[in-house]
């Protein structure tokens, strides 16, 4: 690094190029990269370990910005030392459409992006899923391939948040060592004033979460040193309390006016006369360019030596079992179709999630205190602990918002894919997580059980009616609801082998056996005809259905049959796979008859499958507290019901025909 750069000088680039950012989008925050401009260039220039030109080295430190309205300053940094596709036209771009460079940080390790952020709290909770995944690396693979530190900057709003807390506790409990928490600590947040919404003593409550508590003043170079140092050396968890002023050398600055906004003319003459900053617009002096560009430049050498002497065996136990996989599954199918088990699929998914975990050490599961009735806790696992990382089951406690983002965390890294599962009903306190995992486009699987108002006696709380569709309304995000074992192992199949995050929605109560076995995953295609009828006559009906209500279709097809009606039962346990099939192929599989959907939800989505002549089952309303059997009655979920109504719509039909002619 060039020694006439002193820190000052450093962080005055990142300021001056968020400004220049800022200032060009004319939208955009300020508060954060001009406050912790200082804490990051510490950061950046004595301890972060990265290397721009393998930007996916295994071995890099992380940093995630959990207030990812700071985005400015993360690209400023990351141009500054040397992302070759973070260049300076990107940050021309700030906030343009089609630009890399987007409002809040969007997953890219090509260009240092560990994760997206923008919902406060996620970030952090992604970074304690990060060191969890560093520390289950390093008992795989050794210090000498996997050691690193993972770094959160975090402000006021993601500790409030309670995804936060959760994390924060968990991150505690593990005693991950290897997580530094670098807390903006400006005092203010939108509305003004920290203590306008919170009275609580925050290193209090970290310190009973089991961290090391650490302050520094975030602009004296020596004492934001000292504590990264501290931290780095402990073996808790650390949170720096970063002192710091947000919104640095602006007239604003200190207030909440300083979190958002481009500085007018007068702002920018202002912190340019206080920082004695003589440069125009996205003007970084030769000097200060090539400092930063050497503080890029240190740990080459060091991932060079990496790639050289670790990759091989890194590479070696890589979540690549796609034969192993295959030939699991092929393996189950078999003793399946013996079997033909009339269980539950949360008990299928169990034995099937069991099977394969024995094959690989890199798939991860966990639940939130509801292990044995998700079935993610199976003979396979073994607990994680805060001295042992060399199991594959996370205890989360009641805590399903921080499970999402943390495997999230965990599984954004590549190397480790991460299961965890919860009631459907509960599924509402991780959606922002789940979104999360859709948008980035990781492989998290999310498993939820206790799909429907099958729950029976608990209640309406507890019967999930809405969620189904909701969950389908997330774009990129495969929701597989499957009808039996067999369709349960090819849903796993389906969501091993994905790119994108995964939903499973699994029943409580046991469920017919309605498929038999074959080579070919059908549930790959998202939709297809269980049963095809060949009956020639001229009225002809598709029962579509998912998960558990494909047994109640079977029992109305064999009803209709007896009065010579043609019928087709159709499953589709994944609706995004189905949507991708080519209309040619959704045509044939949907028919050209009455169709029929049944459902036990609220029915949203489903006009679109059986067009404006078609007929819908499901549930109106909240569910009810009684016998599974009796609740279904309640609400006209069964097959002499249905079948009734189906013959009373053809009656209906015909009797329409015949007038028109």
């Amino acid at each position: 690094m060039c020694s006439t750069a002193t820190i000052l000088e450093l962080s005055n680039a990142v300021r001056f190029l968020s400004i220049s950012e800022v200032g060009s989008a004319r939208s955009g925050h300020l508060g954060m990269p001009l406050g912790m401009a200082d804490v990051l260039t510490v950061l950046f220039r004595d301890f972060l370990i990265f290397d721009p030109l393998n930007p996916r080295w295994p071995n890099r430190d992380r940093l995630i910005f959990s207030g990812g309205h700071g985005s400015a300053a993360l690209y400023a940094l990351l141009y500054l030392v040397g992302y070759k596709k973070m260049t300076l036209e990107q940050l021309k771009k700030f906030r343009r459409l089609g630009s890399e460079t987007s409002g809040h940080p969007e997953y890219n390790l090509d260009l240092g992006i560990e994760t997206t952020t923008g919902p406060l709290g996620q970030g952090l909770a992604n970074a304690v899923g990060m060191a969890i995944e560093e520390r289950l690396l390093n008992a795989r693979f050794g210090d000498d391939c996997i050691s690193h530190h993972v770094y959160v900057c975090a402000g006021d709003g993601d500790l409030m948040e309670g995804v936060g807390h959760e994390a924060s506790a968990i991150a505690g409990h593990l005693s991950l060592g290897n997580l530094v928490l670098l807390f903006d600590d400006n005092n203010i947040t939108i509305d003004g004033k920290v203590d306008v919404s919170s009275s609580e003593n925050t290193a209090l409550r970290y310190e009973s979460y089991g961290w090391q508590v650490l302050c520094a003043d975030g602009h004296r170079e020596t004492e934001i040193s000292e504590a990264i140092g501290a931290a780095r050396a402990d073996p808790r968890p650390s949170i720096i309390f970063c002192k710091t002023h947000i919104g640095f050398g602006t007239p604003r600055s200190g207030t909440a006016a300083a979190h958002s906004g481009a500085l007018g003319p007068e702002e920018l003459k202002s912190i340019q006369k206080k920082m004695d900053w003589q440069h125009g617009a996205f003007e970084i002096p030769d000097y200060l360019a090539e400092a930063w560009r050497a503080i890029g430049l240190r740990h080459g050498a060091i991932s060079s030596r990496w790639y050289e002497t670790q990759s091989e065996k890194y590479g070696s136990q890589a979540f690549e079992f796609t034969e192993k996989l295959r030939k699991t599954c092929r393996k189950i199918k078999k003793e399946y179709f013996l079997a033909r088990p009339f269980e539950a699929t949360r008990l299928s998914s169990q034995e099937v999630l069991s099977e394969i975990m024995k094959q690989t050490d890199l798939l991860i599961s966990g639940s939130c205190d509801l292990g044995a009735s998700t079935g993610c806790l199976n003979s396979a696992c073994v607990p994680l602990t805060k001295t042992d990382f060399s199991g594959n089951y996370i205890h989360y406690g009641v805590r399903e918002h921080a499970m999402g983002a943390i495997l999230n965390g965990i599984t954004a890294g590549g190397k480790v894919l991460a299961v965890g599962g919860t009631f459907l009903a509960f599924s509402d306190y991780m959606r922002a997580a789940v979104r999360m995992a859709a948008l980035m486009n990781i492989p998290s699987i999310f498993v939820f059980s206790h799909d429907s108002i099958a729950v029976g006696e608990d209640g309406p709380t507890h019967q999930p009616v809405e969620h189904i569709p909701s969950l389908r309304a997330i774009p990129n995000l495969n929701v597989f609801r499957p009808a039996d074992a067999m369709e349960t192992l090819e849903c796993w199949e389906c969501a091993l082998k994905s790119s994108r995050p995964s939903a499973l929605i699994l029943t409580r109560q046991p469920v017919l056996s309605v498929r038999f076995c074959g080579r070919t995953n059908l549930c790959s295609c998202g939709g297809y005809l269980l049963y095809e009828d060949k009956m020639e006559t001229g009225q002809k009906v598709t029962l579509i259905a998912t998960g558990s209500e494909i047994g109640i279709a079977l029992e109305v097809k064999k009803m209709l049959n007896d009065q010579e009606v043609a019928t087709n039962v159709v499953s589709i346990p994944c609706w995004n796979l189905f949507d991708e099939q080519p209309n040619e192929y959704q045509k044939h599989i949907l028919g050209h008859g009455l169709r029929v959907g049944l459902e036990a939800s609220n029915g949203f989505g489903w006009r679109k499958y059986l067009g404006d002549d078609g007929m819908f089952f499901g549930v109106d309303g909240f569910g009810k507290s009684g016998r599974h059997s009796e609740v279904y009655e309640y609400f006209n979920l069964t097959s002499r019901k249905i079948y009734a109504k189906i013959m009373g719509k053809l009656a209906e039909k015909m009797g329409s025909y015949a007038n028109s002619n």
